[in-house]
Order: C-alpha cells, then structure tokens, then sequence
C-alpha cells in the first residue's frame, strides 16, 4: 500500500508541469538588436511587466522572444510591438509558437 501512494505522488508531481501549461498560449516575437545578455534581460523585464504574461524566455542567436500568456489573457501584436519598444528594440514578426 505504501509503495502505490509513493508511486501516485510521484505520478502527481511529474503531470503537474502539463497541467499549469493548459490553457496558456506561447507567441515567438522576432526581435532585431539582441545581442548581449543585458539585452535579453532587458527584454524579459519589460515583456514580463506586461498583463498577462506568464514567462519570457529569450534565444539571442536566433533573435527570438518566446512568451507565455496565461489563459483567458490578450496578447496581440499591438501589445508585443510597444513592450519590445519599450525595452528598446524592434519586433520583426509576432507569431503563436508551434505546438511540439
């Protein structure tokens, strides 16, 4: 009996991870003029203030700015254009990121 309520907590923490990510939605944002870790902070600062916005993550090689919104939030390209102005770059292109 010990061993299947070991087995199902540890069932329960592998399968949270999928669980927080329902609902949510991930958009990739080209962005020009990543070139430097400072930059990349910069950027998930800024993005990260934005209603909404669950995760920043930032691939400077690829100039590329992967956000997270959470469910039920708005997140356009209007909006994603001014957070990465403000954070002093351009966006290139706003796209929902492909789903693996």
């Amino acid at each position: 009996m010990k061993a299947i309520t070991i087995a199902l907590l540890l069932l329960g923490v592998l399968a949270a991870p999928a669980w927080a990510g329902q609902g949510s939605k991930v958009y990739e944002l080209g962005v020009d003029g990543l070139g430097c870790p400072f930059c990349a902070y910069g950027i998930e600062k800024t993005l990260g203030k934005v209603d909404g916005v669950d995760r920043v993550d930032v691939d400077m090689k690829r100039g590329v700015v992967v956000v997270t919104i959470a469910a039920g939030a708005d997140f356009d390209r209007d909006t994603a254009r001014q957070a990465v102005e403000d954070a002093g770059f351009d966006l290139r292109s706003f796209a929902p990121a492909a789903e693996e």
